[in-house]
């Protein structure tokens, strides 16, 4: 018989619980993985509590202060006099590869001379072999400031137009969308700008707080926040979980298969300023169903981020895009549940953040359909 593919994480050595009934749910086997643990861990059956609800819109269009017609648009052919460029590709990088951008377009605790906020937009890739940082005065924001200047970038440096911009602000989400859509890039908002927001903390303090503008205590008019967690609509679900775990070297091996193009996923570890030894046990959770490679396609089309458990609604939440959160799923309320649930958090602490999602056709299999690497990704610091 084939041993599954993942090592149940042993926190508890009880048998399963059933999100519906308070009885154990029948039919199903504890079982080891690979042979490297023997322990127990607790499988759910997925279930959802409430109605289920479809995929909502970000934020951005509600911004008025963003808006395209505001008029804005007709005075922001120019930069604005004094803009401060800072931008290099680092010496040696295969350009070629700077095909993936993350990009933020917001306003910085500085004020200029009019006591107005300055604005700035930098870009990077993943690695940052290529970086731009430009201030504009507040009144040339708009969508056209924004192509003009992707399109220096990209003439400037002799970039590839890049396939794929991604940002993290779900407010900034209409101005993004025009410049970048007239220049035929596609925009993703995501949590996955670990680069970008490392390297605005770097900015921060190099060259906000030495601004003479500088404001420290200045709100933050387009703050980092999450959505309200919603249900996840039906065709996301599996029908059985597990908290499991897998040693990093293990880990690498399923993330080939996704690389290879074999099972669908996303499994960048560009977050990681440096690799955990191979036999660091990381952290997921595994996800069983009839369904599997429907469920891992499905799945796929969606931009995650992270999972995390919700203690108080004995729940699974699902971090995707720049702000949407997803009941994933929920579990019986008890004293066991909720210690494994601490527990599995540790870990994920314990491994900088980094855990795992994957989909199987059972628990009980030595192989997965999808495999996504989530990461609680930092928050930007303005």
């Amino acid at each position: 018989m084939a041993m599954a593919l993942f090592v149940p994480c042993g926190f508890l050595t009880t048998s399963r619980v059933s999100w519906r009934t308070p009885q154990p749910s029948k039919g199903a086997q504890l079982h080891t993985g690979l042979g490297r643990l023997k322990n127990s861990r607790t499988v759910w059956k997925c279930a959802v509590e409430g109605s289920s609800s479809v995929v909502s819109e970000d934020l951005a269009s509600s911004i008025s202060s963003l808006d395209e017609e505001k008029g804005n648009e007709e005075k922001g052919n120019e930069e604005g006099e004094g803009a401060q460029v800072d931008g290099r590709v680092l010496e040696g990088a295969d350009l070629a590869s700077i095909v993936e951008w993350q990009l933020d377009f917001c306003s910085r605790p500085i004020f200029d001379d009019r006591g107005k906020r300055m604005w700035e937009l930098i870009i990077c890739d993943a690695k940052r072999q290529l970086e731009f940082a430009r201030f504009y005065p507040s009144n040339v924001i708009n969508s056209t400031t924004l192509k003009n200047a992707i399109a220096e970038v990209i003439e400037t440096f002799d970039l590839p137009r890049p396939t794929r911009v991604r940002y993290f602000r779900s407010q900034v989400k209409t101005i993004i969308s025009k410049a970048c859509g007239e220049l035929g890039i596609q925009v993703t908002s995501s949590q996955r700008c670990t680069a970008l927001v490392r390297w605005l903390h770097e900015r921060y303090d190099q060259v906000y707080r030495q601004h003479p503008g500088f404001q420290e205590n200045a709100p933050s008019i387009l703050s980092m926040g999450v959505n309200v967690p919603k249900e996840v609509p039906p065709n996301y679900r599996g029908e059985k979980w597990a908290f499991v775990q897998l040693s990093f070297q293990a880990l690498q091996e399923e993330i080939k298969l996704v690389e290879k193009g074999s099972n669908f996923g996303e499994v960048s570890l560009d977050m990681l300023t440096e690799l955990p030894s191979p036999d660091t046990l990381i952290p997921g959770v595994a996800v069983a169903s009839s369904r599997d490679l429907a469920l891992a396609a499905w799945t796929n089309s969606l931009e995650l981020a992270s999972l995390s458990v919700d203690k108080k609604n004995s729940a699974l939440v699902l971090l995707s895009g720049a702000s949407r959160q997803w009941f994933y799923s929920y579990y019986k309320k008890s004293k066991q549940a909720d210690e494994e649930a601490d527990l599995w958090e540790s870990a994920k602490k314990a491994a900088g953040g980094l855990h795992f999602l994957a989909i199987q056709p059972s628990l009980e299999s030595n192989s997965c359909s999808g495999l996504w690497i989530l990461y609680d990704f930092p928050a930007p610091p303005v």
